[in-house]
């Protein structure tokens, strides 16, 4: 009998996978497969969601129970959310998934130390759909227990039971069946400077540029708005650093010696300090010229700088959205009388 697939490394993964192992998931394996210096890591696939869910289903229904919701009862909706996320919250795993996960997770480990991992959400819609796929993208940082990599993989398939999610996977109508949750689990960066990096301007639609964004620490601070994060906007092929905005960066995140992350006050010397260096930001513009020449689109970029060894690494990169999705809506834009259009292109070239 063939054991089942519970878990699929990144090594082996491509955005061919994404429907079982998500955006997330699917595109870590892109960017390792690229040769882009990404984090070792795992996917718990969607085919263990399913696994761990047709258990409940024999203990009590689960998907009939939101599928019978009102969209417009948020009453309802919060009881039964409440409900069922204790319920995934609290069931334990089957035991030949656990064994699978566990047995992921100390391969993670290096020289036998035990693995400190992020364990992060991978929605299995589209890639330009996760950011509105609301209550789906939970990320824990800082793991260091495999009782406890358990415990966040089932918060992760919780949060498709928040509030949020049931309410607009009930105002879409969307069946329960088809409806999944992929989680990755990666070795964390231990980091000096983390941020984000976009390959096109995310104020102007600019493509010609490179906007970088980082602070000190963990990127958690960064991504959760708080910290202002240095900003530079650099010429995506001069490599001309046209903005430098430092910021006053108080505070950062760091690991808590329990797991898990805690706001740490940042050394007056540092906080005005650029956490960047010109040579950084210029590697950073070629690894996100590459990761754009290989998606074929603008990207958005989450990066973390090592502190032991200074290396780049990329925990995401997904497609921009916001000015893709205005191009794609002016270049659909309705004429109604195409020889008014016509003539009015000509009509501008006196």
């Amino acid at each position: 009998m063939t054991e089942p697939n519970f878990i699929s490394w990144f090594r082996d993964l491509g955005l061919e996978d994404r429907p079982h192992v998500g955006g997330k998931g699917g595109s870590l394996g892109e960017l390792e497969r690229a040769g882009i210096d990404v984090p070792p890591g795992f996917v718990v696939r969607t085919e263990a969601f399913e696994r761990f869910i047709a258990v409940l289903e024999t203990e009590a229904p689960l998907r009939a129970k939101v599928e019978a919701l009102d969209s417009a009862d948020l009453d309802r909706i919060g009881e039964v959310s409440r409900e069922l996320r204790a319920r995934v919250e609290a069931a334990p795993l089957p035991p030949d998934l656990s064994r699978a996960i566990e047995d992921a997770y100390a391969a993670l480990g290096e020289a036998g130390r035990t693995p400190i991992v992020a364990v992060r959400s991978s929605a299995t819609t589209e890639d330009a759909a996760d950011a509105s796929f609301a209550g789906l993208q939970d990320t824990y940082l800082w793991v260091t227990r495999s009782d406890d990599v358990l415990h966040k993989i089932r918060s992760c398939w919780a949060s498709l039971y928040s509030v949020e999610s049931i309410s607009y996977r009930r105002a879409r109508v969307m069946p329960e069946s088809t409806v999944a949750m992929a989680v990755v689990v990666q070795r964390m960066v231990d980091a000096r400077t983390a941020g984000v990096m976009f390959t096109r301007s995310p104020t102007t639609g600019d493509r010609s540029v490179i906007t970088i964004e980082a602070a000190w620490g963990l990127g958690s601070a960064v991504v959760g708005g708080e910290v202002t994060p240095d900003r530079w906007v650099v010429g995506k092929i001069t490599g001309e650093i046209s903005v430098r905005d430092i910021s006053d960066k108080a505070l950062s995140h760091r690991p808590a010696p329990a797991g898990g992350v805690v706001d740490t006050p940042v050394a007056d010397d540092l906080r005005r300090a650029p956490c960047m260096s010109d040579e950084e930001l210029l590697a950073l513009r070629a690894i996100g010229r590459r990761v754009e020449k290989h998606y074929g689109r603008p990207q958005d970029i989450e990066w973390a700088v090592d502190v032991h060894s200074n290396r780049i690494l990329l925990l995401q990169s997904r497609p921009e959205t916001v000015w893709s999705n205005k191009d794609a809506q002016a270049a659909a834009a309705k004429v109604d009388d195409p020889l008014l259009h016509v003539m009015s292109i000509f009509g501008g070239q006196r």
